[in-house]
Parts: structure tokens; sequence; C-alpha cells
């Protein structure tokens, strides 16, 4: 186990992670990632844009929405104008510039923000119910993270008519996911040309560097590989070549990667496709090959080898410390009353070695930042860190000696 601490302690201090340059409009403007110190460090939004009821349960009914399952079935539910003044009150607080100054003083340097189609407001359709007023809430955020020198990713997380039923991610409650469609394809790509713009034209996103296509989509439709992968490579590009943006000036533009289960995602780009990212989503809560157990789950993550061939760099950009939901509060797994603490500090230390590991790895964003599920900290980075499970500085994973 030393010889596995000294190995993964040089490692991290010599191989390439990523940072962005800051620089002001009118000036070249790299957007591409720089050799810097560590890895991609972060934490994902959640909750924030597109809320997740089972998340933040108080806040979900301090808005009005507590009946609802979803963020189109509140606004339906209340009505356009009070479900936008509960929304705009839950942005106004959820994440703060406080939060963000806070992040980059425990050594992050990442936020992954999930965003929904709809926060682009002329493409939501007459008979769809969103909140409104998102746009500026979205555009202060990333001003925090610049001024704070944190880079950030934007993820179309809710994509035109929901790419997953059943997940209230995707900011709809579906029986059938209605995303796989010429129509919503064709208002996702207008969705990404606009961000695409704004990104190398407005200031305040001066920091972000990349953008993910489409968060997790179903396993069932190959179009998503042939035809909307593509597509929104050309069109993401087709914007910055308009702009008369540079190579190094190019966002990334990210996709989910093969292992995490909807196929080969590079198949059907062109030849020429250039400054890609690749996204997994670690959470052993899901993999039932895994046994639920601390043991398992240690050696699970000590010897996770992710990232593969022409699919790097990689980012695990979601995991946590949530064990197999039918075990959390077994006397394995429970967190009341701060019992199992020191496992899940080394649960943690695992991942974060993990997944920095090896060249081709980008680095990792831990879902989420915060969460309202009480004494329950393993889904909240914030409250991970506040329950002493988490240690302010991330390079302490490498002295824990976990593995």
């Amino acid at each position: 186990m030393k010889r596995l601490l000294l190995t993964t302690l040089v490692s991290a201090a010599t191989v390439l992670a990523w940072l962005p340059l800051e620089g002001g409009l009118g000036q070249s403007h790299p957007k591409q990632w720089l050799p810097a110190k560590g890895k991609m460090r972060g934490v994902n939004l959640g909750s924030h844009f597109i809320v997740e009821p089972w998340m933040v349960p108080i806040e979900w009914n301090v808005m009005g929405c507590g009946a609802y399952p979803s963020e189109f079935d509140c606004v339906k539910g209340l009505g356009q104008e009070k479900a936008n003044a509960a929304f705009q009150a839950h942005w106004e607080q959820w994440v703060t510039e406080k939060d963000v100054e806070s992040m980059a003083s425990w050594g992050l340097n990442t936020i992954r923000i999930p965003v929904g189609w709809w926060i682009r407001e002329d493409l939501v359709d007459r008979n769809e119910t969103f909140p409104q007023g998102g746009w500026r809430y979205l555009e202060r955020i990333c001003n925090w993270a610049a001024k704070n020198g944190i880079y950030v990713i934007i993820d179309m997380h809710g994509a035109p008519g929901a790419q997953t039923r059943w997940q209230s991610f995707t900011g709809m409650w579906v029986e059938y996911p209605g995303f796989y469609t010429v129509y919503n394809y064709g208002r996702a790509y207008e969705f990404l040309e606009w961000m695409t713009e704004l990104i190398h034209t407005n200031r305040h996103f001066r920091t972000v560097g990349m953008i993910q296509v489409i968060n997790e989509p179903e396993w069932d439709f190959p179009s998503v590989r042939s035809e909307f992968y593509p597509i929104s490579y050309k069109k993401i590009r087709a914007v910055e070549s308009k702009l008369r943006v540079k190579p190094k000036n190019e966002i990334h533009v990210q996709f989910m990667d093969t292992k995490w289960g909807a196929g080969n995602p590079n198949e059907f780009l062109p030849r020429n496709a250039r400054t890609l990212a690749y996204d997994n989503h670690r959470y052993l809560t899901r993999d039932f090959n895994v046994p639920a157990t601390k043991i398992a789950y240690i050696n699970a993550s000590c010897n996770d080898h992710l990232s593969v061939n022409n699919e790097t760099p990689l980012l695990v950009g979601e995991w946590s410390l949530g064990p197999r939901t039918a075990a959390e509060n077994t006397p394995e797994f429970t967190v009341a009353g701060g019992q199992n603490m020191e496992f899940y500090t080394r649960w943690w230390a695992a991942q974060v070695i993990s997944y920095e590991r090896g060249r081709g790895s980008a680095g990792w964003v831990y879902w989420s930042w915060r969460t309202q599920l009480g004494e329950d900290y393993r889904w909240g980075y914030k409250n991970a860190v506040e329950a002493g499970a988490i240690p302010k500085d991330p390079n302490q994973a490498y002295q824990i000696n976990p593995c």
C-alpha cells in the first residue's frame, strides 16, 4: 500500500491537469485548458437551475412545489407568475458568491453547471411550462466563478422533451422520453449554438471552457450518437468559425463516454473532430457487480481504471459517497450520529486518487455542492466538509492512504 501511495503522489505531481486562461473580450481568449498543478477538482451545482426534489425537500416545499415531481409540473401547477417568483427566490440564495469563494478556498477549481434548454426562453413552446428568468442568474454565477479563477462546464442536463423517463433532472417527469425527434434535436442545436456564442462574446463567461451536449441520454436511441452528437459538434464549431475563433480558443465539446453505457461517442463524429472531452458518472450505488460492503467499495474504487483509448481527456463528472440505496441506513453504512465517518473519508480519498490517475484523466466533479438531507452528507460536498467527512484540502486524499 505504501508503494501505491508513493506512485500516486508522484503521478499527481507530474501529470497534466487543466485550468483556463482568463482574458478580456476583444483579446486572444484561450478556452483550452493549460498544464497546471493538480487535476480538475470540482462540484456540480445540482438542484440550482434544475431542481431534483429528492435532494432539496425543504427548499422544494418552501417554493410551493412539494406536490409536484418536476419543474415543468410545478410551474404548470402554480401558474407562470407565481412560479417565476418562487424560482427566482431559489436562484437568489441556493448558490451564493460566498459559496463560490468557499469552493476556491477548499482547493476546488471547477464547477459543472447543469442547466435546462429552457433557460433560452424563446425556444419554449406555448404548451410547455418552465420557470423564467434563470438566464441572468447563470450569467452571475459564471462571473463569480471567473472572479475566483474557477473553470466552468455548461452541461445541457435537461433536453427538449426530456432525454430519459421518470427523472426530474430533465426538468420533466415523463413516461416516454420525447427528446429523440427531429424537432427537439433542432431546439437542442439552437440552445448549443446560442450558448457557444455567449461563451465567446460575453465577459461573464470568460472561464467557461466546455459544453456537455447532453447529460445521460437513454441507451435505446442510437440516433443520439449517429445524428445528435455529430451535428451538435458541427453546429458548435460553425459558430466558432463565424466568430473567427482560433483553434486554441475553441471550447471543449463533451460527450458521455463508452463505459457509461450509451455507446461509442466517437463513432459518427467527423474524422477531424478536435478539442473533445468525455464524461463518466461513477456511482457505485448503481453498480450491482460490486457487493454492498465497505471492503468491496474501497477495493472497487482503488482499482477503478475508467479511461479508454481515444476517449480522453476523461472527466468523472458525477460521483458521490452514496452506497446502495437498500443498504444506506444499515449498520454497515449509516451516517446517523456520525457513525462510519472514517470509512466515508477513506472512500472519498480512494475515489479522488482513482479519478485523478493517469494522463488520460482530467479529474473529477462531485455530485453535488449541497443538499438538504439532514445529517446525511453523502450527496453534498459542502455538507460532507462541514460534517468532517471530507477534508477541506483535496490533496489530503493522498495522505489518507485508503488503498
